[in-house]
């Protein structure tokens, strides 16, 4: 069977150190407490996406509301997922620990129109629509689907996000690329957005800065968060490989379960295969995903361990509200991981297939590779050898032990 090697790749480390201290700092720059007055309710939009700090970027949002004599309320932004139901989005929430910060969770998806765009009508979640001020929380980084100034970031989590599965299957049907942005236009000039706070990853999906933008400036500045973002995602150092094995997807990972920037935007969008990965086998579904599989069919092969954890009703509503067909077709299944992977090598030999293994599209900072790849992973600066060659070990039942985590000595 395959052996693999630990290499460590060098990523940004850029650091937000003081999460908490941040949000409060920039809130208050944001002039926060001329814009919410005591007893107003603020909602906090929260989307479905695991990031690292989440649960604290949000505790210190409703501390600082709370400081200013307002009332917080927790509103899950996020589309159709969760199943697309009211307590699915809830239960997403609670599964980020948001239900111990000590303000209620208003779920609904219930919206109201709050205004038309081009001619598109632009909904919002009723919570939201009723609230004396509303402050999104979310990460900015590059879209899976397409390149322009706003991606995945505030003004999606308002526009996507906040419109519920009604209104996020409305922008997707007249273009995200251009609807986003016009949606986010009218949100902000009808609706009291006070502030958003932004979320930027370093290499290691670490918070790299946590910017507070007031609402008048959300359109305006986000662009260049969007910017930092791409200049500090890591990437698979390879153009070419025969297989590439992703441990797990999820949603909580990404809104295509991989993100397709490190994967192949081709996989979903078409065009030239670049980076060619010819094969890609993935292999679990995380447990933060409640079972929605969007973009299970990006893959090539996966095991019948991932299959049985898919919710197909999750998954098909979130894939055809977002009119991506593709992300929920079924790939190749096969009994074990042990005969994804050896389907996988397509008949090449394992000491000379070009193989990579990495835990999820997030995590790059320590790539594993095959015998063929480390000749060539010498000529590139940010890859250093850090372990020797290990032979990949299954279980009984044909599933795979992730390589143990590798310690860097600095």
């Amino acid at each position: 069977m395959i052996q693999l090697a630990p290499v460590r790749q060098s990523v940004s480390e850029q650091r937000e150190e003081n999460v908490s201290a941040a949000v409060w700092n920039g809130l208050n720059a944001a002039a926060l407490s001329e814009r919410v007055r005591p007893g107003m309710r603020v909602a906090v939009a929260v989307g479905s996406r695991g990031i690292s700090c989440y649960k604290e970027v949000v505790q210190a949002v409703v501390e600082t509301l709370k400081s200013l004599g307002a009332e917080p309320v927790l509103v899950p932004a996020m589309g159709s997922h969760g199943g697309g139901t009211a307590e699915g989005q809830h239960a997403v929430l609670v599964g980020y620990g948001m239900d111990d910060l000590g303000v209620p969770i208003h779920s609904s998806l219930e919206v109201k129109q709050i205004g038309e765009a081009a001619g598109m009508p632009v909904y919002w979640d009723r919570h939201a629509a009723e609230a004396d001020a509303v402050i999104p929380v979310n990460r900015v980084k590059a879209h899976t689907a397409f390149r322009a100034d706003h991606e995945s970031g505030l003004c999606k989590i308002m526009t996507i996000g906040l419109g519920k599965r009604k209104g996020a299957a409305t922008l997707h049907a007249h273009d995200a690329v251009t609807a986003i942005p016009r949606a986010a236009q009218v949100i902000l000039k009808t609706m009291p957005v006070v502030a958003g706070v932004a979320i930027v990853e370093n290499g290691r999906h670490e918070p790299a800065e946590i910017a507070v933008l007031a609402g008048e400036r959300i359109f305006e500045e986000e662009p260049e968060l969007l910017r930092k973002a791409k200049a500090l995602q890591p990437s698979i150092p390879f153009d070419d490989l025969d297989l590439l094995i992703v441990q797990e997807m999820g949603k909580n990972i990404s809104g295509t379960g991989m993100d397709t920037n490190i994967i192949g935007m081709w996989r979903r969008n078409g065009g030239p295969r670049e980076p060619n990965f010819r094969v890609l086998a993935v292999l679990d579904l995380t447990d933060g995903s409640h079972g929605n599989a969007s973009g299970v069919g990006l893959a090539d092969l996966i095991p019948e361990r991932l299959r049985a954890k898919v919710d197909w009703h999750a998954t098909y509503t979130n894939c055809l509200t977002a009119g991506n067909f593709a992300a929920a077709k079924q790939p190749v299944v096969l009994p074990s991981d042990q005969e994804v992977i050896q389907t996988g090598l397509m008949g090449k030999a394992a000491d000379s297939a070009r193989v990579v293994w990495i835990r999820n599209t997030l995590e790059l900072d320590t790539l594993w590779l095959s015998p063929a790849l480390l000749e060539e992973a010498r000529d590139i600066p940010a890859l250093t050898d850090v372990g020797s060659l290990q032979s990949v070990e299954f279980t009984a039942e044909g599933a795979l032990q992730p390589p143990a985590p590798v310690q860097i000595v600095s």
